[in-house]
């Protein structure tokens, strides 16, 4: 195995706050798959739920070395937790196809009182 790429972001929470407030769900329609709206909108933390995902999504853009850009949207893929919790990342059907050489995605959220950072390595 191989790392194919790293990717790093940290995000404030504040910020986003500021931008759900003020768009009134916008953000969270934007960058959420279908399956995760729907948990989003049930869900007792939204902010939280949100901020998250935004995190991660970032951090595998830049592992990917795409960014979110041309044919790549925060909508191609679904952060998920396992049965124990951990991360998971899931590329939907019409993004795998255009990633086939990854074989592993490790992905690690953290977060203290004013910014949430999350991590993840590709591999092949």
């Amino acid at each position: 195995m191989s790392i194919l790429g790293i990717g790093i972001d940290i995000v404030e929470i504040n910020r986003i706050k500021k931008i759900d407030i003020f768009f009134r769900n916008k953000l969270a329609k934007r960058i959420l798959s279908k399956k995760e709206l729907s948990k989003y909108l049930v869900s007792c933390n939204k902010i939280q739920f949100l901020i998250k995902r935004f995190c991660v999504k970032e951090a595998l853009a830049k592992a990917l070395g795409t960014g979110i850009r041309n044919k790549i949207s925060f909508k191609h893929f679904e952060i998920y937790n396992n049965r124990l919790g951990k991360p998971k990342i899931k590329f939907l059907k019409n993004t795998f196809s255009y990633f086939h050489k990854i074989k592993k995605k490790h992905v690690s959220i953290s977060h203290e009182k004013k910014y949430f950072c999350s991590i993840v390595i590709l591999e092949n």
